[in-house]
């Protein structure tokens, strides 16, 4: 299994949302991205011992049980994305109606 850190997860979405608002440049139909609710099974590990450096991964889809000597969690939170401080706005076309 591969570990996915919690913020290379984040940045993944992130990279979505720029890619979205990048393709939807000069569109005339403008979609304003609102909150986005995530939640993700992580595993916390404890690296070096007792003192060591405490990671967080995200778990993949059906590894809950492979990771049975490290302690899972669940966490949520919101994004709320923004461009300069304003709300993110992608664009899309609208396709003709169809007859």
């Amino acid at each position: 299994m591969q570990e996915i850190g919690l913020a290379e997860a984040v940045k993944a979405i992130r990279d979505d949302l720029v890619r979205a608002e990048r393709e939807g440049a000069g569109e005339s139909v403008r979609f304003t991205v609102g909150p986005i609710e995530v939640a993700f099974d992580v595993a916390l590990t404890r690296e070096g011992g007792a003192n060591g450096k405490v990671k967080v991964w995200v778990i993949e889809a059906g590894a809950s049980g492979k990771v049975s000597q490290t302690s899972t969690h669940r966490v949520a939170f919101t994004l709320t994305p923004t461009l300069d401080g304003r709300p993110l706005e992608v664009g899309d076309r609208l396709s003709a109606p169809s007859r």
